[in-house]
């Protein structure tokens, strides 16, 4: 038996359902609560070639206009190493997290420091430092 969609696991990792963990903010069902639960989803949706919400979810001083992404690229797992801040009353967070990717054959990990800011009541995306 197969799963209907939404019912298979999310691909950020969580454990749980794509459509009770990253789908419903891909959807506009909910807003992420924390910086850590934006990172996932953010991550679900280069995953999946979801640029309007990338850019959605990214702050307005920093979003790009527009944002092409690579078929070619291939997101296989997420780590999150670490969380500062972040949370549902914070104003602010980081978190450092390792992408595995495999792209033209060769493997890869996008290691990052993200920032996150929290404006009336939603959490964006503000750049990150990436990582050798």
């Amino acid at each position: 038996m197969t799963k209907s969609a939404g019912q298979e696991n999310c691909v950020c990792l969580s454990g749980e359902p794509y459509a009770q963990c990253c789908g419903r903010f891909h959807s506009g069902a909910a807003e992420a609560a924390t910086a850590e639960q934006l990172m996932r989803s953010r991550y679900s949706a280069f995953v999946r070639l979801d640029a309007d919400y990338l850019l959605r979810t990214w702050h307005p001083d920093t979003a790009p206009a527009h944002l092409e992404l690579d078929r070619g690229m291939g997101w296989r797992r997420l780590d999150i190493l670490s969380t500062s801040g972040g949370g549902p009353f914070d104003s602010a967070g980081t978190v450092e997290f390792k992408a595995h990717y495999r792209y033209d054959g060769a493997r890869g990990v996008l290691h990052e420091v993200s920032r996150f800011v929290r404006e009336d009541g939603r959490w964006y995306y503000v750049d990150g430092d990436v990582r050798a």
